[in-house]
């Protein structure tokens, strides 16, 4: 598992694979630890983090990381990417990354298409459902990728490709994370920053009253793509 803050673990998704008895083999990189060989794994997960998918001069370990992605991904390795997770699987397929217009921020709509009914993870899912976003980049779809899912501030929003899925929003953030997350001084100083000083309540309140579903719809969506994709 590709860990790119401490403060950002695989949240719901990591209580999954506890519950199913699954290893995981942690690597939090901004903390230097050093690339794994993935050959070894059945299958990647990349979280996500404050920095862009394009800033290897700022952090020399993301070209290596998605010459790694690249290779797994292309060799039909399972992959599950987050936030910075799905843009650098983006990245790493030859797709753009980029600042979007502005960030989205807040537990907000987001809305499948109707490629993700006939998918094997998404299908039966939720046409439309609440999640927590919190970012300022977004992404082109690789060549060959199939759009799962948009939002009203950002065309892309999920994308699979082969056996390779990646989500722009946090539905692995339940209200125990998001606390967390507010004891984070850079986090709340963003948060502040972007949406007035009485955010850190909004969104606290938000992810409180949307956590039954967005749990649930985590648990379901990560199950379905470990027994279907992943075959654990």
């Amino acid at each position: 598992m590709l860990q790119h803050a401490a403060c950002e673990p695989p949240g719901v998704y990591e209580d999954e694979l506890e519950r199913r008895g699954i290893a995981l083999h942690r690597v939090i990189l901004d903390q230097d630890e050093e690339l794994p060989d993935w050959r070894p794994y059945a299958a990647i997960i990349a979280m996500g983090g404050a920095m862009g998918a394009y800033e290897d001069a700022l952090y020399p370990w993301l070209a290596a990381e998605k010459r790694l992605i690249a290779e797994a991904v292309r060799a039909g390795r399972p992959y599950w990417g987050v936030c910075l997770g799905a843009q650098l699987l983006a990245a790493s397929l030859g797709a753009r990354v980029a600042p979007g217009p502005q960030a989205e921020l807040g537990v907000l709509p987001v809305e499948l298409t109707a490629a993700a009914q006939h998918d094997p993870v998404f299908a039966g899912a939720p046409s439309t459902f609440a999640t927590l976003q919190w970012h300022g980049d977004t992404f082109e779809l690789p060549e060959g990728a199939i759009q799962l899912a948009r939002s009203g501030a950002y065309e892309q929003q999920a994308f699979v490709l082969g056996r390779a899925y990646a989500l722009q929003f946090h539905l692995e953030v339940n209200s125990e994370l998001a606390e967390e997350w507010m004891q984070i001084p850079d986090y709340v100083a963003e948060l502040e920053a972007l949406a007035g000083p009485n955010a850190v309540a909004t969104l606290l309140a938000q992810v409180r009253a949307e956590e039954q579903a967005s749990v649930g719809l985590a648990q379901r969506l990560f199950s379905r793509w470990l027994e279907l994709v992943v075959g654990l």
